[in-house]
């Protein structure tokens, strides 16, 4: 039997031929399988990809923005000036990915950089008169978005989500693989 063999085809690895069967990769050493659908990660995920997709369609059609363009605008309308570099870190978003937003949201003006007088090699980021008006309507939008999302859970789920969502933070950045 080929090693190709597929249960699918009614071939299954190692069936009738005195072969040892090929060990399941989706099955760890301690024999629990991985369920794709109860994995935490790839739940996660997809719940992010949900949320973020819905927002995208609200922020392209109304404000012409790109997630990555509207996470940088938020993180600038909260703590700016920045460099790119600390929206980067503020985000988790890559750095050619940062760039592309900026170099867009400079393009249409809601963005402006001037140069740090303390260091005249850093650039720092700020939202301009034009990103503060689509900051200031974009927001209430999102926040209504946020309490339509979570309008079903009790103040004390609300407040485990928030722990829960924090702890979990914490944890994937001090665990490896």
């Amino acid at each position: 039997m080929s090693e190709s063999a597929s249960p699918i085809s009614g071939n299954s690895p190692g069936s009738g031929t005195g072969s040892a069967p090929r060990p399941n990769p989706a099955r760890g050493e301690d024999g629990k399988s991985l369920r794709l659908e109860r994995f935490l990660p790839y739940r996660l995920s997809i719940l992010a990809n949900r949320i973020s997709s819905t927002l995208a369609r609200a922020y392209a059609e109304t404000f012409d923005l790109t997630i990555p363009e509207w996470r940088g605008m938020a993180v600038l309308g909260r703590f700016a000036p920045l460099t790119a570099n600390a929206i980067c870190e503020a985000t988790q978003m890559d750095k050619v990915t940062v760039s592309r937003a900026v170099q867009r949201l400079e393009r249409a003006r809601r963005i402006e950089r001037t140069t740090d007088a303390a260091d005249r090699r850093r650039v720092l980021l700020r939202l301009s008169a034009d990103g503060l008006d689509v900051y200031g309507r974009i927001a209430p939008l999102a926040l209504d978005y946020e309490e339509r999302l979570i309008a079903d859970l009790t103040p004390e789920e609300r407040d485990a989500l928030v722990l829960l969502i924090d702890r979990l933070t914490d944890m994937a950045a001090r665990t490896e693989i």
